[in-house]
């Protein structure tokens, strides 16, 4: 006989492969399928269900490869092709599993998910049934490990169980029906998880405040964030089993093309995770901040009662929408007078006093003349001595910008801390006036993003501020509302005012707040809640603790859209930041489990994680970047294959 021959009867040469079915139960016996190297996965799948004489549909199952915890997705594949030989333990399983999803909003779903697609996908897949645009600003993490309490044992949480809902095919675009997608309108229950998904909830009462895990330090917050998946690996491959609990949140803080006919799922979840955020104290707001959330919490809870968000006639919303993207496009494109008025930038000039805590110089504040041009903050000594050299000048170009207000108070400061070569430069300018802070204010802001004040978002960025402002004063002119006791004031601020103020000493002072936010309605009320949560000054950072190389003591990193911000873990100040628009690249070492980053000016930095693994901050700065590729040409598709290339690392499909 041949070598040739002998090879080909060897390759022929038929074997058992134990493969299991979900179906027979977790107690039965793998069955014994007689296969050859050259028979592919479909052959295996299908002479598995013969031997199962299950009669069912078997579309959606498919094989799972334990011991290389892999999906064997590819039905031509051979087993000799996908390396699999007689010691191999396989399981017939149904791709799409029910899962327990808790929202933004903290109610509880199950429904079925993919369990075999890149997480990334699954959650386009989730977004596509629950109405949810823009699904790449979503993931998902497992909750924190609740402490089994002795006392009381909590009544099961309501979940609300929609696995009948057919599952989403790719490229679809959901049929809608009374404005919510068709599966929702089919039945009174299931049209109620929506209008629930879709309208904020009732404000908590303050024990389930108190009762909820809060992180108390920037340790506890950069443990949350090493929890969440992987975007490029499945939920089996993760660990994730049938009836999980799992928390979709949204993870990338740049919210791109919001439109609040289309959005409504999105807004009022979006709104739901600012709010807890507020309640919870996972990001630090004034005292004067909280009462103007809490009056707007009062307001978007009353207003939601009588309002709903869902638009009853299709035809107006898709007008509106309309002429909101108009508006949007028509903002966006530049005229030749604006380029004109780009080629003369317009300047500030004023008295203002500057502070500078670390400079032993400047004893208190101390009045200068102050010009703004371009992205620059120069000063002088006088009006009369602007013609000269300025004493300083202050790039804000990628600096940290922070309100320090009180209106009550009549301060209107703006803390600076603008990047320096030994670390940060911790500047406070300080206005005279509310109209003079608001100009200077959002001045600062355009300039740390590397705008000038010709930018057209200048006004707006301005009247914002004001109408911020607005808010926090006091207008008592209504005496009839400041005695109405049905508010429930523990409920709509965080646990630290709760003790710090009794019930009726917090009402005056919301129900004063909520006079400025009374004449909202409920989609401009939970966008101006939005606004204001993206302004404070640790929005959207998300930490982690890592070691940087040649340093002894950990540090903290935190992650933003736009930069990366290294903190000092024992006081929290920020000593040094980086944007990514002048990163050259960056890159992983997954054995040494290494991140490195190269900015321009020969600026390197490498870091170990010591709270996550390195993958997570791989797949943030990633994520980041592939945000900031979006525009409104795309409409709403999505570009898999560049996510995963920026994200994915070794791992990228």
């Amino acid at each position: 006989m041949t070598s040739h021959a002998i090879c080909i009867q060897t390759r022929m040469a038929v074997w058992d492969l134990s493969v299991s079915v979900e179906e027979l139960g977790p107690e039965a016996p793998p069955l014994k399928i007689s296969v050859t190297s050259d028979l592919h996965i479909g052959g295996v799948i299908l002479k598995t269900v013969e031997k199962s004489q299950i009669k069912q549909d078997w579309s959606d199952h498919a094989l799972w490869w334990e011991q290389k915890q892999q999906w064997l997705l590819k039905p031509s594949w051979t087993l000799d092709k996908c390396g699999i030989h007689a010691d191999a333990r396989l399981c017939l399983t149904p791709q799409h599993k029910p899962l327990q999803l808790v929202m933004p909003s903290s109610i509880v779903l199950r429904m079925r998910v993919c369990f075999s697609s890149p997480v990334f996908r699954t959650i386009m897949g989730i977004c596509k049934l629950l109405n949810i645009r823009r699904p790449e600003e979503l993931s998902l993490l497992w909750p924190v490990e609740e402490k089994k309490k002795k006392k009381d044992k909590d009544v099961g949480e309501e979940v609300y169980d929609i696995t009948c809902a057919p599952l989403p095919s790719t490229g679809t675009i959901p049929k809608l029906a009374n404005g919510m997608p068709a599966f929702f309108a089919e039945t009174p229950e299931t049209e109620v998880v929506y209008k629930i998904l879709a309208v904020s909830q009732p404000a908590p009462a303050p024990e389930t405040i108190a009762k909820l895990y809060r992180t108390t330090n920037i340790m506890e917050k950069a443990h949350i964030n090493s929890r969440w998946l992987d975007s490029s690996r499945s939920l089996l491959q993760q660990g994730v089993k049938e009836n999980d609990k799992l928390i979709l949140r949204f993870k990338y803080y740049t919210f791109h093309d919001i439109i609040p006919q289309a959005d409504v799922v999105r807004l009022t979840q979006l709104y739901e995770q600012s709010r807890w955020a507020i309640l919870l104290e996972e990001i630090e707001c004034t005292e004067e901040e909280m009462m103007v959330f809490a009056a707007l919490q009062y307001h978007i809870g009353k207003v939601s009662l009588t309002e709903q968000s869902v638009a009853s006639c299709p035809a107006m919303e898709d007008l509106d929408s309309a002429l909101q993207c108009l508006e949007v496009k028509m903002e966006g494109e530049s005229s030749a007078d604006d380029m004109l008025e780009t080629m003369t930038a317009p300047e500030l000039h004023d008295y203002l006093k500057i502070f500078r805590p670390k400079r032993l110089t400047l004893k208190g504040y101390k009045q200068y003349w102050f010009t703004f041009k371009d992205t620059t903050i120069s000063y002088y000594k006088s009006k009369e001595e602007s013609s000269k050299e300025p004493i300083q000048q202050m790039n804000l170009k990628g600096c940290e910008v922070a309100p320090d207000v009180s209106v009550a108070g009549q301060k209107f400061c703006i803390r600076l801390l603008i990047p320096g070569p030994e670390g940060m430069n911790e500047v406070y300018l300080r206005c005279e006036h509310e109209q003079q802070y608001s100009r200077w204010m959002a001045a600062c802001r355009l300039a740390s993003k590397g705008k000038t004040l010709a930018d057209s978002s200048f006004s707006s960025e301005v009247q914002s501020i004001q109408s911020f402002l607005a808010m926090q004063k006091t207008t008592p002119r209504n005496n009839t509302a400041q005695t109405d006791e049905s508010i429930n004031t523990h409920s709509l601020v965080s646990p630290r005012y709760q003790k710090k103020y009794k019930p009726k000493q917090l009402t005056p002072r919301i129900l004063e707040a909520y006079q400025n936010v009374a004449q909202l309605s409920l989609t401009d009320a939970i966008q101006k809640f939005l606004q204001i949560w993206q302004a404070l000054p640790d929005f959207g950072l998300s930490y982690i603790v890592v070691r940087f190389k040649g340093c002894r003591k950990d540090e903290v990193l935190g992650i933003a859209n736009n930069r990366l911000i290294r903190i000092d873990l024992s006081v929290g100040d920020v000593v040094k930041t980086w944007r990514y628009n002048t990163m050259r690249q960056w890159n992983v070492n997954w054995d040494i489990k290494q991140v490195a980053i190269e900015f321009d000016g020969n600026v390197n930095i490498a870091f170990s994680c010591v709270t996550a693994n390195c993958k997570i901050v791989h797949e943030y700065i990633g994520g980041y970047i592939f945000m900031s590729t979006r525009c409104r040409e795309q409409s709403d598709t999505l570009n898999e294959e560049l996510f995963h290339k920026l994200t994915g690392g070794h791992e990228a499909l």
